[in-house]
C-alpha cells in the first residue's frame, strides 16, 4: 500500500483520479497490517507532510497519517516516540529546518493521535524543555505563534515549576520584542497581527493560571522598553500585552515605577516614549490608559523633566495617529492629556498647530459619524489650548476659521478642564507624610507672596487684576522697550494669569510702586497705596502723551497714548460737581472735581449735646481724588456709637473734633489684650442696641456722602455776592461715573492722645448691586482689613470676575464665582462669606470696595473683531510669553528637585500635613498683632506682619 501511495502522488494522473485512489488508501487503513507495513506508511506520510512539494501531497500525507495512526495506535505510539520528536525539534527533517512551523504542525497532529497513550506523558516532558529552549532562541513571529498555538492546545507542554514558568514568560516577552512584520501589504500585516495576537493570548492564559508570573513578566517588559541600547528597537507588538494586564494593578504598578530609585530618568524616558509608540498597534486595548496613568504618576512625583522631554519628542507622532481610525480613540486621549497638562509653555501645542487645519478638513470630508464625534472632541481641545496661550493670532487664525462652525466650550468649562489637567494638579501617589510643592490651587488663580508686611499691596493688586476690563487694558498695551510702572504692572498681570506657580513674588513691582514715604517692611494703608498707584499710572500716561505729541512724525504713538489715558480716566476716574447755594442771596457757585475713589465717612452717632444738620468737618482735594474724613468724638464717659442710617435722609447728628473713645482701654504698643477685645465687643453691643436691628449699608454711607450739607457757624460760606460769611447749603453730585467705582470706608480716625489712627469696627452691609441715579454697579472686589488700627493688622481681598455687561436686577450666585486672595493662598468662597465676615470675625471689616458699572463698555473692545482674543484677554507680547515660559520651566525644575530630595528623606523623616483648604469657620488670616485669625480674632498671641 505504501508503494501504491508513493507512486500515486508522484504520477501524472488527473487530480480527480488521484483523490479517488487516496480515498481508497485511507479506507484501507482499517485492514490489519504488520508492524513493518505500519512503519512504512508512517514514514511515507511523515515525508509527505513535511517535505511534500505541493499542497496536495502535504494534504494526502496528513490524511493518511491520521487514518493509519487512529487504526494502528500502538504502532504509531512506537513510531512517534521521544527520539523522533527531539530529532524534529532540534535538527529538522531532511532539508526542512527545525525552525519551520511545519515541524510543530506535525508534532501537534501526532500528539492528538496518542493523547490516550501512556507515552504521551514522556513527550510532554520533552516539549516542556524544548518550548523554553525555543523561546530563548527568539523565534520569528510565524514559528512563535505556532508554538503558542500548540501550547494553548496542550497546556501540559508548558514549562512547569515556578522558576521555569517565570523564565518561559520572561523569554516569551523578550521574543516578542524582536518581532518584525515580514511585509507591508495588508494581507501580510493582517497575518502578522494575528500571529502576535496568538502569542499574547498564551501569555494571558499563563498569567491567569499562574498569577505569580505576571509581575516578573511586566518587570521584564519594562526592562526591554527602558533599555538604552540604540542598536535594538523593541517591537510595537509588545503593545498587545497591555490589554491583558488587569486595570486594577495600575495604581500599584505606576507607583512602583515612579518611586523606584533604581529606575533612572533616561530609562523612564525611553520606556514612556516606547509606550507612546504602542499607540500605533491596531488592536491594542488600554494602551492609552496606561500611558496616561504613567504620565500622571510622573507628574505626581514632580518628575517634570521626563514629562517635558517625552511630550516634545512624541507629541507630533501622537497627533499623526489621529489620521488612522483604528488607533484614533487612544491617540486622541493621550494627545488631550499631553497638551492639557503641558501648561508652562506653548511649545508642545505649537508643534502640532501647523497640522490641525488639514486634519480638521479630513474629518469633515469623510462624513463618518465617528469622525464627526472625534472632530468635536478635537475642537474642544484646540479651544482650550488657544484659550490658555492666546498670544499667537497669526498661528490661530486658520484654525479658528476651520472650526468656526463647531460648538465652542464655555469659558467656565475650559477653565475647569485646564485646572484639572495641569501637572501640578495631579495628586501625589507618595505617602501622605511626604509633602510636595503644590502648583496653582484648584481655583486656577495665583497668589502673591508676602515680601514683609506687603499684604496691603497684595490685596490691592489682586483686586485690580480681577477688574477684568482694566486687566485686559493693561495686557493689551504695547510697551516694548519701556521701563515704566505700567510696564511692570503688565509684567505682573501676565505672570498672575499664566504662571504655573502657586504664588508669585512681586519684588520688582513692589520696589517700583512703593510710595517714598512708606517705610519698608512696615504695615501701611492699602487705600493710600491704591491712590498713589493709580495716580502714578495716570501721570505716566499723561507724560507719555505729552512726549509723543511733541513728535509729529510719531502721531500714531501720540494717538495710542491719548487713547490709553482716556481709557484709564474712564476706568477709575469720575467727576464730582460741588454746588454751594447762599441761603441769603440764593446765588450758587459750582465746581467740578475729578476723583479716583470716594471716601465714605460713617454717619456720626446720636448725641444729646450735638444735634444739628449734616456737617463735613474737614474736606480737601488732593490731586485727582477727593478725601472726605470725619473725626468722631465723645466725652470720656460716653461710647461713640452709630445711629441707624436712612437711605434718603442721611444723619442728623454732628460731633465736634476730638478724640474717639471707641475702646474701654487703650492699646499698648499696637497689641490687643483680652480686656481691650472685651471692650471692643461691649462697644459693638452698645452700638448695635442703639442702631437697632438694621446694619448700615454702603448705600447709606454713599447717600450720607452726597446728602445736602448746611454750612453754618464756624463753617459759614463766604459769599462773593454778599461779600460776607453766610449760611449756605452745599450739595455734591456725581456727573461722570467711572467704569470702576472705588469706595473707601473711612474706618480710621486719628487719636492724638495715643498718636495712632483708631479703627471703627462697625459692620457695614455690602449690597451686591449699587444703584446710582444713571447706572447700576455690581460688586467686584472687597479689600478687608483685619485688626484695630491702620498701623497693624492684615489685609486680604475677596473678588470675582465682573464684565462690562450683566444683569442689574435679581442676582443668582454662580458656584465658585468668588475667590479669597490671602497673600500666597487663593481659595473659593461665596458672597455669603463676604457679607458675614465682620459678624463672624469682629476685627475683619470691609475697607475698600470695587464696583463695576453695568450695561456699558470701556471705550475699547474686550473681544477682538477677528476673534483672536480667545480667552477674552489680549494676546501676550512675545517677550512676556518667553519670560513666563522660562520661569514656568524653572518652577517645574524646582518642583522636581524638591520632590527628589523629599523622596530621599521620606524613609527617615516624619512630617505633618496641613490641609490647604479654607474653612469658613476659621478667619481668613492675619499678619499683624491685632489681625484676624486665631479664634475669630480673639488671640492673645501677638504676631508680626509678614
Amino acid at each position: 500500500m505504501d508503494k501504491i501511495l508513493e507512486g500515486l502522488v508522484s504520477s501524472s494522473h488527473p487530480l480527480p483520479l488521484k483523490r479517488v485512489i487516496v480515498r481508497r488508501v485511507v479506507e484501507s487503513a482499517e485492514t490489519p497490517l504488520s508492524q513493518a507495513q505500519c512503519h512504512a506508511m508512517f514514514t511515507l506520510s511523515t515525508r509527505l507532510v513535511l517535505q511534500g512539494p505541493d499542497a496536495f501531497q502535504r494534504q494526502v500525507g496528513r490524511q493518511v497519517l491520521e487514518a493509519y495512526g487512529r487504526h494502528h495506535r500502538a504502532e504509531f505510539e512506537a513510531f512517534f516516540d521521544r527520539a523522533l520528536v527531539l530529532s524534529l525539534l532540534q535538527h529538522g527533517y531532511g532539508q526542512l529546518s527545525a525552525r519551520d512551523p511545519a515541524i510543530l504542525d506535525y508534532i501537534q497532529a501526532g500528539l492528538r493521535l496518542i493523547m490516550s497513550c501512556p507515552s504521551v506523558l514522556e513527550l510532554f516532558e520533552v516539549l516542556q524543555v524544548e518550548a523554553l529552549r525555543l523561546v530563548c532562541e527568539r523565534p520569528a513571529p510565524p514559528l512563535c505563534a505556532r508554538l503558542c498555538q500548540l501550547l494553548s492546545d496542550f497546556p501540559q507542554c508548558l514549562p512547569h515549576g515556578r522558576k521555569l514558568s517565570l523564565a518561559f514568560c520572561q523569554q516569551l516577552v523578550r521574543s516578542m520584542a524582536h518581532f518584525q512584520s515580514q511585509g507591508s501589504r495588508e494581507a501580510e500585516l493582517r497575518l502578522y497581527v494575528s500571529q502576535v495576537t496568538q502569542v499574547s493570548a498564551l501569555l494571558r492564559s499563563v498569567w491567569k493560571a499562574k498569577p505569580d508570573t505576571l509581575l516578573p513578566s511586566l518587570q521584564e517588559l519594562f526592562a526591554v522598553i527602558s533599555s538604552a541600547d540604540t542598536s535594538f528597537e523593541p517591537s510595537v507588538a509588545l503593545a498587545s500585552l497591555v490589554q491583558h494586564i488587569p486595570l486594577q494593578m495600575i495604581t500599584v504598578l505606576i507607583r512602583s515605577l515612579t518611586t523606584d530609585p533604581n529606575v533612572k530618568d533616561a530609562s523612564m524616558t525611553q520606556a514612556l516614549c516606547r509606550m507612546i509608540d504602542w499607540l500605533s498597534w491596531p488592536l491594542a486595548q488600554h494602551v492609552e490608559t496606561w500611558v496616561i496613568a504613567l504620565l500622571k504618576g510622573l507628574a505626581a512625583v514632580q518628575k517634570f523633566t521626563i514629562l517635558i522631554d517625552v511630550t516634545l519628542l512624541k507629541i507630533e507622532l501622537v497627533f499623526n495617529r489621529l489620521w488612522f481610525p483604528l488607533v484614533r480613540p487612544g491617540a486622541l486621549a493621550v494627545l488631550s492629556h499631553m497638551l492639557l497638562s503641558f501648561q508652562h509653555s506653548p511649545e508642545a501645542f505649537h508643534l502640532i498647530v501647523p497640522h490641525v487645519v488639514s486634519l480638521v478638513h479630513s474629518f469633515k470630508r469623510d462624513g463618518l459619524p465617528s469622525s464627526a464625534a472625534f472632530l468635536m472632541q478635537l475642537s474642544e481641545l484646540i479651544h482650550c489650548m488657544m484659550y490658555h496661550y492666546s498670544g499667537f493670532p497669526e498661528l490661530y487664525e486658520p484654525i479658528l476659521d476651520a472650526i468656526k462652525e463647531l460648538p465652542k466650550p464655555s469659558e467656565e468649562k475650559i477653565k475647569l478642564i485646564l485646572s484639572q489637567s495641569a501637572w501640578t494638579s495631579q495628586s501625589s501617589s507618595l505617602p501622605s507624610c511626604l509633602s510636595r510643592l503644590s502648583g496653582k490651587s484648584e481655583t486656577g488663580k495665583t497668589g502673591l507672596i508676602n515680601l514683609g508686611n506687603t499684604c496691603y499691596m497684595n490685596s490691592v493688586i489682586q483686586a485690580l487684576f480681577m477688574a477684568t476690563d482694566f486687566r485686559r487694558h493693561v495686557l493689551s498695551l504695547n510697551l516694548n522697550g519701556c521701563n515704566s510702572l505700567m510696564r511692570k504692572l503688565q509684567h505682573l498681570f501676565a505672570f498672575l494669569a499664566h504662571t504655573q506657580r502657586e504664588a508669585y513674588a512681586p519684588r520688582i513691582f513692589f520696589e517700583a510702586s512703593r510710595p517714598p514715604w512708606f517705610t519698608p517692611r512696615s504695615q501701611q494703608d492699602c487705600s493710600e497705596y491704591l491712590r498713589f498707584l493709580l495716580d502714578r499710572l495716570h501721570e505716566e500716561e499723561r507724560t507719555l502723551r505729552a512726549l509723543s505729541s511733541a513728535k509729529a512724525a510719531e502721531s500714531l504713538v501720540s494717538e495710542e497714548a491719548q487713547a490709553q489715558e482716556t481709557v484709564h480716566k474712564r476706568m477709575f476716574g469720575g467727576k464730582l460737581k460741588t454746588s454751594i447755594c447762599c441761603l441769603n442771596c440764593k446765588s450758587t457757585s459750582q465746581k467740578e472735581e475729578a476723583f479716583t475713589d470716594l471716601s465714605l465717612a460713617f454717619c456720626p452717632p446720636a448725641s444729646v449735646e450735638n444735634v444739628g444738620p449734616k456737617c463735613m468737618e474737614h474736606s480737601e482735594v488732593k490731586d485727582d481724588y477727593v478725601v472726605q474724613s470725619s473725626i468722631l468724638a465723645s466725652s470720656g464717659a460716653e461710647e461713640a456709637t452709630l445711629t441707624n442710617l436712612e437711605v434718603n435722609g442721611g444723619c442728623d447728628a454732628v460731633m465736634n473734633e476730638g478724640t474717639i473713645k471707641n475702646f474701654s482701654t487703650e492699646p499698648n504698643s499696637g497689641n490687643t489684650t483680652n480686656s481691650e477685645l472685651s471692650g471692643i465687643q461691649d462697644n459693638k453691643d452698645i452700638s448695635q442696641r442703639l442702631v437697632g436691628k438694621n446694619t448700615p449699608s454702603v448705600t447709606d454711607l454713599l447717600n450720607y456722602f452726597l446728602a445736602p450739607e448746611i454750612l453754618s457757624g464756624e463753617n459759614k460760606y463766604y459769599c462773593e455776592k454778599c461779600a460776607s460769611l453766610q449760611n449756605a447749603e452745599k450739595t455734591m453730585q456725581i456727573i461722570e461715573e467711572p467704569e470702576y467705582l472705588i469706595l473707601t470706608l473711612l474706618r480710621f480716625s486719628y487719636d492724638p492722645k495715643c498718636h495712632i489712627r483708631r479703627k471703627i469696627l462697625d459692620n457695614v452691609s455690602l449690597p451686591l448691586v449699587l444703584e446710582l441715579p444713571l447706572v447700576p454697579y455690581m460688586l467686584s472686589s472687597v479689600v478687608v482689613h483685619s485688626g484695630v488700627s491702620s498701623e497693624s493688622g492684615h489685609y486680604y481681598s475677596y473678588a470675582r470676575n465682573v464684565t462690562g455687561s450683566g444683569p442689574s436686577g435679581l442676582y443668582t450666585e454662580m458656584p465658585k464665582e468668588w475667590f479669597l486672595f490671602n497673600d500666597s493662598r487663593v481659595t473659593f468662597t461665596s458672597f455669603q462669606s463676604v457679607q458675614k465676615i465682620t459678624s463672624r470675625f469682629p476685627k475683619d471689616t470691609a475697607y475698600v470696595l470695587f464696583y463695576k458699572k453695568q450695561n456699558n463698555t470701556c471705550g475699547f473692545s474686550t473681544n477682538s473683531a477677528n476673534g483672536l482674543w480667545v480667552n477674552g484677554d489680549p494676546p501676550l507680547q512675545k517677550d512676556l510669553m518667553d519670560a513666563i515660559t522660562k520661569d514656568n520651566k524653572l518652577y517645574l525644575q524646582e518642583q522636581e528637585l524638591s520632590a527628589r530630595t523629599q523622596a530621599l528623606q521620606a524613609a527617615s523623616a516624619s512630617c505633618s500635613f496641613r490641609p490647604n483648604g479654607f474653612d469658613d469657620n476659621d478667619p481668613p488670616g492675619s499678619c499683624g498683632p491685632t489681625g484676624g485669625g486665631g479664634g475669630g480674632g480673639f488671640s492673645t498671641v501677638g504676631r508680626l506682619v509678614f
